[in-house]
């Protein structure tokens, strides 16, 4: 062997230990650069699907969760202007510490539903709300039964006064229960189990009251 073909297979064997080397520096580095590629990958669709998760939750409701909110906000109304009447008019104790219970357990009620309407992007009223009248079931007073009520006094106005709050209570006890039943926002439910709760001893307490007068 010639000194000038020894001198081409040393070159030669050196050209492939390099290309060797780049080789393996390559599929190193693009080993590592799925691996990198996955981990953030991975850390990313965690994060957003937390996030979307959260946001569902967020906005977590139904058309019976909307209609429980819309109509139960002008009834609760109705009733604190039932229960303020009573400044002024009641005459029995219990008649008159009831109705400041009754203020200060719907007013806040209020707040929150329409709180929850905005932010589903729905009106605080419907439009139309068929049945929202006296004798329908739902309890509400019409503008007559009001108007009576304003012009009794004493005895006479607690009488009344229980009888319609009574009647108020089971129709909104009804609506809740509904809601219990076809809702799906875990607030709006939350909220219907307390009003069934609070309003149902309250009826008892109402009749406890018509009973004793």
């Amino acid at each position: 062997m010639t000194a000038f073909t020894r001198s081409l297979r040393r070159k030669s064997a050196r050209r492939i230990a390099a290309v060797s080397v780049v080789a393996a520096g390559a599929l190193l580095l693009s080993a590592c650069g799925d691996d990198m590629e996955g981990m953030d990958h991975g850390s990313g669709s965690s994060s957003a699907s937390a996030t979307a998760d959260a946001g569902a939750k967020a906005g977590d409701f139904n058309d019976a969760d909307v209609t429980f909110a819309q109509m139960m906000i002008p009834h609760h109304e109705q009733a604190l202007e039932m229960a303020k009447l009573a400044d002024g008019r009641a005459s029995d104790s219990e008649t008159k510490k009831l109705a400041g219970q009754i203020e200060q357990a719907q007013d806040p009620e209020i707040k929150t539903m329409k709180g929850w309407l905005e932010s589903w992007g729905k009106p605080t009223a419907m439009d139309s709300m068929p049945g929202m009248d006296h004798g329908s079931g739902d309890g509400m007073m019409s503008d007559a039964d009001m108007d009576e009520l304003k012009g009794m006094k004493g005895t006479e106005f607690d009488k009344m006064f229980a009888e319609m709050m009574i009647e108020h209570h089971n129709g909104a006890i009804a609506s809740a229960k509904d809601e219990q039943k076809s809702g799906k926002n875990a607030d709006a439910k939350k909220m219907a189990g307390d009003i069934v709760t609070s309003q149902s001893a309250e009826v008892k307490q109402l009749q406890g009251i018509l009973d004793r007068l």
